[in-house]
């Protein structure tokens, strides 16, 4: 049989994480236990902050917080995540108007201080937690996002708000940009919050907050909107971008040429996915990797390797890499018969590529499985992706 990592279930981490609980707070017992998920992004790279589609789902792999409040105004944060920068203790006094909670050392407890400063309902108590997770650091799963909503979520139980869902998501992506330092987009923070089991969750980016973990290419696609005449690349058109090709260096002309073939190939793709044509979706995600590696330059050989590999295996529809690139995580749609052989042909380029340590912080050559699917329905902004019903299909992804 393949290799296959085995994802720790949230009733694992939460018992895990509650037996830690009492052995670090004197035999006391948490009384509150939240679970927040991953993502992985099907189709739709480095739209967001163009106003364009994404197309992401939460994951199975979840960050689990457990605790209780205490009275005053002192806080103490645990982190079961081997992963994590020392120390995984952190104590800190919660904010107000006159001092607010400043980011520092551990880096890890910047996501959570982020959280609570920005958090929208008062009074907050002091509260104890531990923290554990299945989501892997680094491995473009959005590890940061998950911990950001299970911070809040958790704070929801000390003291409710007023349920607004975008409103949460949104305060969990300031908290990013302000204590964590990474300007992100609203996608991983979306899905997060509002995904579905099953369902991908189709965005328009049009009508959210975004921002860019990758100043220099936002920069370009801001460069050739303006030369384009338009407010972001979602207006634009190929049309549009061959006319002005003569105004643009090359170099900005294929990042614009990715973003606009992108936005057009996300919405492609979730109409695919609605109809359960798998063999377009794979299409439309060998069309996006290709871009991704030529046109936007963030791919790398290592995951130019696994996707190439995986596309040999028959019973594949499709593989790319998915998140920011520069390393990370692919995605593959296949069939549920030719999961073993996929692994095993995936691991085979794995190893054949990963010979720096620097690479080996980035891939694993043990590929996680994600749930099969079958019949798909199209739901608001949601799209059925899966069930336990065979004939499978289903999603795998590779991740370091």
């Amino acid at each position: 049989m393949a290799n296959i990592c085995q994802i720790k279930n949230v009733a694992d981490l939460v018992s895990e994480a509650r037996r830690v609980y009492r052995e670090t707070f004197d035999g006391d017992d948490a009384n509150v236990a939240v679970c927040a998920p991953g993502r992985v992004n099907l189709i739709g790279e480095h739209t967001d902050y163009n106003e364009g589609f994404v197309l992401p789902m939460a994951l199975p792999m979840v960050t689990v917080i457990v605790g209780r409040k205490i009275s005053g105004q002192k806080c103490c944060v645990v982190t079961l995540t081997e992963a994590a920068d020392e120390p995984r203790v952190v104590d800190f006094d919660l904010p107000n108007e006159l001092t607010p909670l400043l980011r520092g050392q551990p880096n890890w407890a910047n996501y959570v201080k982020g959280v609570v400063q920005h958090y929208r309902a008062q009074p907050i108590p002091g509260f104890r937690a531990v923290i554990t997770s299945s989501v892997p650091l680094g491995g473009g799963l959005s590890s940061s996002a998950s911990l950001e909503v299970a911070t809040y979520t958790f704070l929801q139980q000390l003291c409710p708000d007023d349920g607004d869902q975008v409103a949460k998501a949104v305060a969990c992506q300031q908290a990013e940009h302000t204590h964590a330092a990474v300007p992100c987009g609203i996608m991983d923070q979306f899905v997060s919050v509002l995904g579905k089991e099953g369902h991908a969750l189709l965005i328009d980016c049009r009508h959210a907050l975004t921002g860019s973990e990758y100043p220099t290419r936002r920069k370009q696609c801001e460069e050739a909107a303006a030369i384009l005449g338009k407010k972001s690349l979602r207006e634009a058109t190929l049309q549009d971008l061959d006319a002005a090709k003569d105004r643009l260096d090359s170099v900005t002309y294929r990042r614009a040429r990715h973003v606009i073939e992108e936005i057009e190939r996300t919405a492609q793709a979730a109409e695919a996915l609605k109809k359960g044509d798998y063999r377009e979706f794979g299409r439309l995600m060998v069309e996006s990797h290709n871009s991704l590696r030529d046109n936007y330059e963030v791919s790398c050989p290592e995951l130019d390797e696994l996707v190439a590999a995986a596309l040999e295996v028959d019973g594949v529809f499709g593989s790319r890499m998915t998140g920011g690139g520069f390393g990370g995580c692919t995605v593959t749609l296949l069939q549920a018969h030719a999961t073993e052989k996929a692994v095993k042909r995936i691991q085979g380029g794995a190893r054949a590529q990963i010979s720096s340590e620097r690479s080996r912080k980035h891939f694993t050559d043990n590929p996680q499985p994600l749930c099969p699917y079958t019949d798909l329905e199209g739901e608001v902004n949601t799209i059925r992706a899966c069930s336990s019903s065979p004939p499978g299909v289903g999603f795998l992804f590779t991740s370091g």
